[in-house]
């Protein structure tokens, strides 16, 4: 990401992992956990203004990302056991520098997010200054997006009633869509069997 442009990242990390039966953020991703290798792509992408946002296994999570060797920012929040994922989202977006012109919209569950994706979705934000940028594989909607700052506001002020389906649905017209031709977009870690048919392979032990 060039010099020219600011874009920082909240990584959504809140959840308590119940479909999975055990903290899924934590779960091994070849050399990395699920979650370093989120926030490792991102970095990898020039995304150097990084906010994770936590809550349940905080301590845990925490001190995987206090090991890791580049700076990754932690905020909590607090309602994370009975507030949707829109609530973390507000936390993190409360927490962003003023400088950044836009923000990625990240899953912490995603570990197969791709460098190259997230660096299109920059150009394509450069090129159109969007008010958002979404990538789309096959007609569906997938992560990480993008928003512009114009519309942090109104995104820290939605009502809890409403999800961010409903934010990108009210902005319907807003959205220039990055079309991919990966499905690792559209795909996240819920449950066991998820993991088991998407984790890397391992190679051979260097032992």
């Amino acid at each position: 990401m060039g010099s020219e442009m600011r874009i920082g990242a909240v990584v959504l990390a809140a959840g308590l992992s119940r479909r999975m039966g055990t903290p899924k953020l934590l779960l091994p991703w070849g050399k990395r956990t699920v979650l370093t290798q989120v926030v490792t792509t991102l970095w990898e992408a020039g995304v150097t203004v990084i906010y994770v946002v936590t809550g349940g296994y905080r301590e845990q999570v925490e001190a995987l990302l206090r090991a890791l060797t580049f700076p990754v920012r932690c905020v909590h929040n607090p309602n994370y056991a009975h507030g949707e994922m829109i609530s973390s989202l507000k936390v993190g977006f409360q927490h962003l520098p003023p400088e950044l012109e836009a923000a990625l919209v990240v899953l912490g569950d995603q570990p197969q997010i791709q460098k190259e994706v997230v660096i299109s979705l920059f150009s394509l934000y450069a090129e159109r200054k969007s008010l958002l940028v979404v990538p789309s594989y096959q007609m569906r909607r997938g992560h990480p997006w993008l928003v512009d700052r114009r519309l942090w506001g109104e995104l820290i002020s939605l009502p809890a009633s409403q999800t961010l389906r409903d934010f990108l649905g009210i902005h319907a017209g807003d959205i220039d869509y990055l079309v991919v031709d990966t499905p690792t977009v559209v795909q996240d870690l819920d449950t066991p069997d998820d993991y088991e048919r998407m984790k890397p392979l391992e190679g051979p032990s260097l032992e």
